[in-house]
Parts: structure tokens; sequence; C-alpha cells
């Protein structure tokens, strides 16, 4: 039995857990309902001034049909597809690499190396802007998707690095130790021993980065002027007229926007969640 002041802590954390996590819930849904419902609006209560009280009529099509076939949301989300994808693979491809030699390759500057990518995850985006904006312009890569795409995958590829590197450090190295006995080269080891192994973790990187670059507005409104490279996240701030505000028409095209990492990730849900929890029950 345990003693009593640990089963009174223990039935208090208990209930403070059950009354919390239901209002936690509800504040984190209250932002999703507000625009759900703003979507739902017809355009007479967004010029009324009703923003937060009932709709007067619940247009349950009207606004998402005309924000998929009359305006640019369409090609704003191939933009996004082009940038998001290419990012995808080049980050998680190098991290590959790179987390497989920090985590297997033992030499001197293995801590300095794997510190210096860490690094860059600490360093607040507003610093960034100007100088990677004069890098742009002076690489002619400004206002351009591959730009934007250079950069998202120099720097995600410090975080990816550090989720792979410590995956991969938590594989069985007699494996590599055994292939290496057997004359196997490291490229073979690396691509017919690890790599199949790393896929619950690539799983999960792939639906992180994927939502990460897919949900970019700052950098997407920093690197990118023109509309026709513009990502959708960029792009919904032209389903607003230019002397009128049409919110429901925003939030139905933020909505449509927000699919495709819903779908990434419930597509990819089973890895996701393999690769998130590979080694938490390890001793």
């Amino acid at each position: 039995m345990f003693p009593e002041p640990i089963q009174k802590r223990s039935w208090l954390a208990q209930n403070l857990y059950r009354v919390a996590l239901p209002v936690a819930l509800i504040i984190w849904l209250l932002p999703l309902f507000a625009v759900m419902l703003t979507a739902l609006r017809p355009a007479g209560d967004i010029n009324a001034g009703n923003y937060w009280g009932m709709p007067s009529d619940i247009l349950w099509y009207e606004n998402f049909a005309e924000v998929i076939f009359n305006s640019e949301v369409g090609p704003y989300m191939i933009n996004s597809i082009k940038i998001t994808v290419p990012t995808m693979l080049g980050a998680v491809g190098i991290a590959c690499l790179t987390g497989y030699a920090l985590a297997v390759y033992r030499f001197k500057l293995n801590l300095f190396v794997f510190f210096m990518f860490i690094a860059g995850n600490f360093v607040p985006f507003q610093i960034l802007m100007v100088p990677v904006r004069d890098l742009t312009i002076q690489l002619g890569l400004f206002n351009s998707m591959w730009g934007l795409v250079l950069f998202h995958v120099a720097f995600q590829a410090g975080f990816c690095t550090l989720f792979m590197r410590n995956f991969i450090k938590a594989l069985p190295y007699d494996l590599i130790e055994a292939a290496r006995i057997d004359g196997a080269a490291e490229w073979t080891i690396f691509s017919r021993i690890v790599l199949p192994l790393m896929r619950p973790a690539i799983a999960a990187l792939c639906v992180l980065i994927f939502t990460f670059i897919w949900n970019d507005f700052f950098w997407a409104t920093v690197l990118i002027q023109s509309e026709a490279d513009m990502p959708v996240t960029g792009g919904l701030k032209a389903l607003n007229g230019q002397w009128v505000a049409r919110w429901h028409l925003v939030s139905a095209g933020s909505i449509i926007a927000a699919l495709p990492p819903v779908f990434m990730f419930f597509a990819m849900q089973k890895h996701f969640i393999a690769g998130l929890t590979l080694g938490a029950t390890k001793g």
C-alpha cells in the first residue's frame, strides 16, 4: 500500500487531469470552431459586422464552391505542393545520411558537428529574415519557389538530423558490426540494413516536415512576392476584395488548405505513431 500522502496526490492529480483535459480541448477547438462557423456564413453577415454571433443562414457548400471554382486557391495549392514535397524529400533524405554518419561513425568532431546542426534550430526566424532575403537576391533565387525550397531544406536539416541521429542510435549496433565483418560495404550496410529499419522514423519525419512547410506563412511572404508562385498560406489573402474583407471566403479557403496535412497524417498514422514511440519503453 502506498502511504496516505501519495494516495492523496494521486487522487488529486487524476481529478485535475479529468477537469483540465476537457477545458484544454475546448480552448484548443474554439478557434477551429470559429473559423468553421465563419466559413458557413453568408456575405451579408460579414458586411453587417456579424462576426461572432450565429449565422443568419448556413451555407454548407456555396462558400466552398466559390473558393474552389472562382478563385486562385487551386493554383496556390499546386504551388504549395511544388514547395512542400521537394522540401520534405530533400530534408529527410539529407537527414538520413547525416543522421547515419553522426550515429555510426566515431570521429573527433562528431559531437561538434552534431551541435552545429542543433544550433540552427535555436535561431529566431526574425533574425534571419534580412540576411536570408539578401542572400537569395544575390543568388538570383528571390521571388522563386526553388529559393524557398532550398532555404527550407537547409533550415529543416538540423531538426531532421537530430531526429534521425537519435533514432539510429537506438538501433542495435551489432547488426552493423556483423555486416562489416561479413565484408559488406558501407553503402550496402546503410541501404540494405539500416534504411529499412528507419521506415517508421522516415514516415514520422515526413508527416512533421510536410505539416511545417505546408503551414509556413512567414517565409512564404518574405521570399516570394509574385502571386504566380505564392503558396496557399500566402495566397489566401487574395480572397479578400480590395475594399471589402470577405472573411467567409478566407475561412472556407483556410479549411480547404488545411486538408492535405490532415490527409497526410491519417495516411501515415500507423508509421507516424510507431516512429515517435519506438524506444520509449526501452530501459
